[in-house]
């Protein structure tokens, strides 16, 4: 289960903070593994990473598990623009404020308890999660992440459309989840609804592990 770059355990070169580049460096693992074919499972940046993935080197995964995640075939439409609040928080992530809160480890706990209603998530859980971002390097790398979510978001309408995707693919969405706009993943072929938040990974634990062996079991 890798990390992301600037995540976790995994470097934070400086640079590199984009969707795009966290697939080719899944690509280059899987080489460096010697690893022909996955079934991937993926969430939240991890999960549109994922869809990139999958899209452009279809011959490297043979299916695909997607949580709470928004998708890259979104038609942008006026109506997304009633849901531009949700992203206030990448505003303030990517601002030079980004980094001092993130710091917060007691403001990351809480946002992670208020998200699963305390379920999931044990101290441990807790302590890594928020403590990663004390480094320096680590709440410089997602203040870059969260830089690179609004050029995304600004240049929607421009940007060439993505390849196709063409392996078994299923996005489990909770819909307690206030970052993301459930108008961001409807449409998409094959997306259920459950009752739970953005960390649905965390909080709901066996349905994702059920859903995993659904979708993996018939893939080629």
């Amino acid at each position: 289960m890798p990390d992301l770059r600037g995540h976790g355990l995994t470097e934070a070169p400086g640079h590199g903070m984009d969707p795009d580049t966290f697939a080719r460096d899944q690509i280059a693992l899987l080489d460096a593994l010697g690893v022909d074919r996955v079934r991937l499972i993926g969430h939240d940046w991890g999960g549109y990473t994922s869809f990139l993935l999958a899209a452009r080197h279809p011959d490297r995964v043979r299916a695909l598990l997607v949580c709470n995640a928004p998708h890259p075939w979104v038609t942008v439409r006026p109506a997304l623009l009633k849901e531009a609040w949700r992203t206030s928080y990448a505003w303030v992530l990517a601002s030079p404020l980004g980094p001092v809160l993130l710091k917060r480890t007691d403001l990351v706990r809480d946002s992670l308890q208020r998200d699963t209603h305390g379920r999931g998530f044990t101290e441990e859980d807790l302590d890594a999660f928020a403590g990663q971002w004390r480094d320096d390097a680590r709440a410089r790398a997602t203040q870059l992440l969260y830089r690179s979510y609004l050029r995304i978001f600004a240049t929607a309408p421009w940007r060439p459309p993505e390849t196709e995707l063409r392996v078994p693919a299923h996005l489990l969405f909770g819909r307690r989840d206030v970052a993301i706009a459930p108008a961001l993943v409807e449409g998409f072929p094959d997306v259920e609804f459950v009752d739970a938040g953005h960390f649905i990974v965390d909080e709901r634990p066996e349905l994702v592990a059920r859903r995993a062996r659904d979708v993996f079991s018939n893939a080629p």
